[in-house]
């Protein structure tokens, strides 16, 4: 079986976040304390769902120049992933809000923008679902999918920084803004996390790509 040099770069640098993000040194800061160790997780799934997304939204765009169900296939494949990522941030948010706010939803402005994000792409899905025609689905699918992306970014970066927020980087609050990060967490967030965690979306999507064309090409023959 033939593994991409890249699947292997990914599984080295997931390794390295792993091991160096739960058993290296971290700042001591106040209130955050080991929870800190998060940032190496909670924040690359919203880098994750951004490339992920906007892959999709690329594929979207093909299919519209020239309509291809394999283009179709990969925008929903990508869509998928960045959807999962878009879930596993608010989670593993949800789980450090509860240690450093006291519960683990507090109507947070980043809160309810990527709230609104993952329901904006949960529409996509219930759209192409409720239309039975592959080509007509294909297109408004696609429609759509630009739509979606282009309500991703305000939701999730422009308009939570303009207002108040507990959440780091917000207009109240700088606190674990990566940029405020010491040498030693920075050799593992940006090195290692964000491209590790992305080529994980990446191949997750492809693996998606290849199911979903197995079962389209046996739904042709049946």
């Amino acid at each position: 079986m033939k593994i991409s040099w890249w699947k292997i770069l990914c599984i080295v640098l997931l390794t390295y976040v792993l091991l160096g993000g739960l058993l290296l040194e971290v700042p001591r800061k106040a209130i955050l304390n080991e929870t800190i160790r998060n940032i190496y997780f909670h924040v690359p799934m919203w880098f994750g769902m951004m490339a992920l997304c906007g892959c999709s939204v690329y594929y979207s765009i093909r299919f519209l120049r020239k309509p291809d169900l394999l283009s179709d296939i990969k925008a929903t494949s990508y869509a998928s992933t960045g959807m999962l990522y878009g879930i596993l941030g608010i989670v593993t948010g949800a789980v450090w809000a509860n240690y450093t706010w006291g519960k683990p939803w507090s109507n947070d402005i980043k809160q309810i923008g990527a709230a609104i994000a993952l329901l904006i792409y949960a529409a996509y899905f219930v759209l192409r679902n409720s239309i039975t025609d592959i080509d007509k689905r294909a297109r408004v699918g696609a429609v759509y999918n630009i739509f979606a992306f282009a309500m991703l970014l305000p939701a999730l970066w422009i308009i939570p920084r303009m207002m108040e927020s507990l959440h780091p980087g917000g207009m109240g609050n700088p606190g674990a803004d990566p940029r405020d990060m010491d040498t030693r967490m920075r050799m593992i967030f940006w090195p290692a996390a964000v491209p590790g965690f992305i080529l994980l979306g990446l191949w997750i999507s492809n693996l998606i790509t290849r199911l979903r064309k197995i079962e389209d090409k046996n739904l042709l023959h049946a």
